[in-house]
């Protein structure tokens, strides 16, 4: 089997693609079309437009994400394959106007896994290795990966890559990976791996970074308030999609709320841990 490892934009992942063999390695972008999430530089807009083949207008991601897996392709030397599914707007149109939550995790399959799956479709179309970025106090997660196994040992997806004569999408399910966890295995913990890249400041894994979209369900509301004080664009982006039908981020508490939040004290991205930084990452 080809030994993947896929690219979360986070420092685990990063280290796998660094410190242990592989044969290819794949990176799954959040885009988004609000023009009020813009990436900054023109020039790198281009370079990743060029590199998923769809205009790239900004992401729901921490822009930092974008210069990391850049330099960490220079760093490894590694060619790293961009993908991109259909932007955040367009997943949040086919699902109703529901935003994800506990419920209705779809966010990490449309935009993470599905555009994934078609490249390895396209490239591949034969199981594969999959390095897991799960670190050596993370088996609890490993094992819940593995209990999806099939009876081969593989994991399975639910796609469509044909349609039936009457132009409906065919939907089929695909064996397509067994999952490897190379942290796991060698015993490796996060204070390694951020020593590691402390030591490698190449990639710029700058101070308060975390991959995953800014607003995912999964992180707490002071973090939330945290992250709309330096990307209030795109928290802002979360809050607009919420009201009436659509739902809301929680039952009890809402992105329009946490923005009006006047706090007492001024929270530091220290406050927080990796368990802030969403489950997404691959």
């Amino acid at each position: 089997m080809k030994k993947i490892v896929s690219i979360s934009g986070g420092k685990s992942s990063a280290y796998i693609l660094a410190n242990y063999p592989s044969d290819y390695a794949v990176f799954s972008l959040v885009r988004t079309d609000d023009i009020d999430c813009l990436y900054p530089d023109k020039k790198i807009r281009q370079i990743v437009s060029d590199k998923i083949g769809k205009e790239f207008i900004g992401t729901l991601e921490q822009d930092a994400i974008i210069k990391i897996v850049l330099e960490l392709e220079q760093f490894t030397g590694k060619k790293i394959d961009w993908v991109s599914g259909i932007t955040f707007d367009e997943v949040l149109m086919k699902k109703g106007g529901w935003l994800p939550n506990q419920f209705r995790r779809y966010c990490t399959t449309n935009l993470k896994l599905i555009p994934i799956f078609h490249w390895w479709y396209n490239k591949f179309n034969d199981p594969v290795k999959m390095a897991i970025g799960f670190r050596a106090n993370e088996t609890k997660r490993a094992n819940r990966m593995n209990e999806k196994l099939n009876k081969n040992g593989l994991l399975e997806i639910k796609a469509t890559v044909t349609k039936h004569l009457n132009g409906r999408n065919k939907w089929e399910i695909f064996e397509w990976q067994k999952p490897y966890f190379p942290l796991i295995e060698n015993q490796i913990l996060a204070d390694k791996i951020h020593r590691y890249w402390n030591e490698n400041k190449q990639v710029p894994f700058v101070k308060g970074y975390y991959n995953n979209c800014v607003g995912c369900f999964h992180r707490n509301p002071l973090f939330i308030k945290k992250m709309s004080a330096e990307h209030p664009n795109k928290i802002k982006w979360f809050a607009n999609q919420e009201g009436g039908k659509n739902g809301y981020w929680k039952s009890d508490i809402k992105y329009k709320d946490i923005l009006k939040w006047d706090l007492q004290q001024e929270l530091t991205f220290d406050d927080f841990s990796d368990c802030d930084s969403g489950y997404c990452g691959l």
